[in-house]
């Protein structure tokens, strides 16, 4: 008699338990970050940012030591520099490379950064110099007195008895095809453009 009650009351006893909800039904976690898993970096911007290490420490290698030894490095990352001389095989200079990126994954590289982008500027501004050089004897040589001119009132403080003298000896040594008197002109307008930079 028992065990049929219990039967009976079976789907009703059943009825007031707790429910599981399907899984389809589930509610999201409230307290999960909808933004985590976008925030993560994706693998190819992982593999971007270590190859932009990796060109780092090439570009961090050719620096003079003396420059590099205000920049704080870890010991770590100075051992390696140091084993940089005795590897001479191409591939394994390119693994070696990679461990200087991992290296410099735990460094601060923004003061290298800097060092590096205050030395491409120098190098724009001698090749700069040195373009302005070239234009500067060019028109000396190709344009005469008229050149002369314009350069003597761009820099009042030239030479002028110099200035032509020098002119004069290089267009006659470039129509000779002789080097020496063009050479000399340009010396002197490279310390001539010098010494001006030099005082602004």
């Amino acid at each position: 008699m028992l065990t049929a009650l219990c039967i009976e009351e079976l789907p009703e006893l059943m009825s007031l338990l707790p429910t599981k909800p399907a899984t389809g039904d589930l509610e999201p976690d409230k307290g999960a970050d909808p933004t985590a898993d976008a925030a993560k970096p994706s693998r190819s911007q992982i593999k971007r940012e270590h190859l932009a290490l990796q060109d780092l420490a090439e570009q961090l290698l050719a620096l003079p030591c003396r420059l590099l030894e205000g920049l704080s490095l870890s010991e770590a990352t100075w051992v390696a520099i140091h084993e940089t001389a005795r590897i001479k095989d191409q591939r394994a200079l390119r693994r070696h490379y990679k461990r200087i990126a991992n290296c410099l994954a735990r460094e601060n590289t923004e003061p290298l950064q800097a060092l590096l982008a205050q030395r491409e500027a120098q190098a724009r501004a001698a090749t700069a110099r040195q373009h302005e050089l070239e234009r500067w004897r060019e028109r000396l040589i190709d344009e005469g007195d008229a050149a002369l001119a314009e350069l003597i009132a761009a820099y009042p403080e030239s030479d002028r008895q110099q200035l032509r003298s020098l002119v004069r000896a290089a267009r006659r040594d470039a129509d000779r095809g002789r080097p020496e008197a063009p050479r000399r002109l340009f010396r002197h307008l490279r310390e001539l453009l010098g010494a001006s930079a030099a005082k602004d």
